[in-house]
């Protein structure tokens, strides 16, 4: 152990930044994605010399939740980009880990594809900075399982990501300045897993090209900043409706947020937060009573946050 190149680095820290994110916006399901402006931060140190123990604490959200083994998704990104950096991974070697996390779990905001791709951004920086951004967000989609809410994380700004025959290829582009998504972020965890279970393996075809005329007119408006046309690209037809029999609160929220006047309102990933894109202070003031009125009718506990698009993704901070 004495010769591998970790052994000179026993003791470094690296802190990280990422986003949260927003992934489907409505029609995209599993191709697109938004950064947020809801992070969280990490720091690990290396600890060559620790019989393979990982030392993990956290403050926010997971606190006393999150694994502190392999299994975690910072842990899986950190060493899989240092395998891929640098090849095997001496044994005994392990993590000194601190979370300060904001970003809610189970609830569609990315949280896991956040610590992913923190831990793959540390991986690279430990790694001398030696993978480019296409060989990270294929290191991060292997293990998320699809690209949409990794490429937002660490990407920042709006993201269409699909997988190809070379890898992930992803494009992305600024938010407007003024542009605010109002979450309903509910008491309510929904699993991911448990979400997809509720899809169908088939659907009507009228409804796959209602959802295929959205993505395409959406992403158009959104690149040409057109963001009226997001009224258009959040009404889903693949995903929501099926999705709304495990989530019977979902399609009255996102009516009230229409109602009120937001430019487009969606199930945020696969749930439990409900997204609401406005463009001013009255329509946030408007979107944000109406959530309030609707998860009191049908008795879903929660908060509305207001935050805005990140179009900036995952940074490494510091090094020490």
């Amino acid at each position: 152990m004495a010769g591998h190149w970790l052994a000179e680095l026993d003791g470094s820290r690296i802190r990280v930044e990422v986003p949260a994110s927003t992934a489907n916006l409505g029609a995209g399901y599993d191709c697109l994605g938004l950064a947020l402006a809801i992070t969280n931060r990490v720091e690990v140190e290396v600890r060559v010399w620790s019989r393979g123990e990982i030392e993990l604490t956290v403050e926010g959200e997971g606190r006393n939740e999150l694994t502190e083994d392999r299994d975690n998704r910072f842990v899986r990104g950190l060493e899989a980009t240092l395998r891929a950096a640098r090849g095997d991974l001496p044994d005994g070697l392990g993590w000194r880990i601190g979370m300060h996390n904001d970003i809610p779990l189970a609830r569609g905001l990315g949280s896991s594809a956040a610590a992913t791709v923190g831990g793959v951004l540390a991986g690279n920086a430990l790694a001398g900075e030696s993978l480019a951004m296409p060989e990270l967000l294929a290191i991060a989609t292997e293990i998320e399982g699809h690209p949409d809410n990794a490429a937002a994380a660490l990407l920042g700004g709006f993201v269409v990501a699909a997988p190809d025959a070379g890898g992930i290829e992803a494009i992305r582009f600024d938010a407007p300045r003024d542009l605010r998504a109002v979450l309903f972020v509910p008491e309510l965890r929904l699993s991911t897993d448990e979400m997809r279970k509720a899809l169908p393996k088939s659907v009507p075809l009228a409804d796959a090209v209602a959802n295929l005329g959205a993505v395409a007119v959406g992403v158009a408006g959104l690149a040409t900043g057109r963001y009226d046309l997001l009224g258009r690209l959040t009404i889903d037809r693949l995903h929501e409706p099926y999705r709304s029999k495990v989530y019977p609160q979902l399609p009255a929220l996102v009516d009230a947020a229409r109602e009120a006047g937001a430019l487009g309102a969606c199930l945020s990933g696969a749930g439990s937060t409900i997204l609401a894109f406005v463009d001013s202070m009255a329509g946030i003031t408007r979107v944000e009573a109406a959530f309030f009125a609707a998860a009191a009718d049908v008795d879903l506990p929660g908060r509305v946050v207001v935050v805005e698009p990140r179009n900036t993704g995952g940074t490494v901070v510091s090094r020490s």
